[in-house]
């Protein structure tokens, strides 16, 4: 039985050990949580940074949302956007008198 009252001796100053460790710890995290906690829980905001509202949040993932689709060449619904491209009328002139010149050559290949 002297083996077994010098487990059991043992196992109590290893029971006071560490229940004083942990009283220790206890003191440390509530000393700590106190200057660190901003009433939040975990999330914490930084020196300078406030907490955003849902409604401003919102508006910033809808511009975030509107400068994607443009540069993606979409409109906010989803639509695409018509990239307009304009001819000046000497180009224009110049393509419709090719084209007459290529339909006279295909009209006297045929007579």
């Amino acid at each position: 039985m002297t083996k077994m009252g010098n487990v059991v001796q043992f196992l109590k100053l290893e029971h006071a050990r560490l229940t004083k460790q942990i009283d220790g710890i206890s003191v440390a995290l509530a000393a700590f949580g106190e200057s660190y906690s901003n009433g939040r829980g975990a999330r914490k905001a930084g020196p300078g940074r406030g907490i955003i509202s849902a409604a401003g949040r919102a508006r910033i993932a809808a511009a975030q949302r509107a400068r994607w689709a443009k540069a993606k060449g979409e409109t906010t619904n989803g639509s695409p956007v018509r990239k307009t491209r304009t001819m000046s009328a000497a180009g224009r002139k110049k393509i419709a008198a090719a084209q007459r010149a290529r339909w006279a050559k295909v009209k006297a290949a045929a007579k």
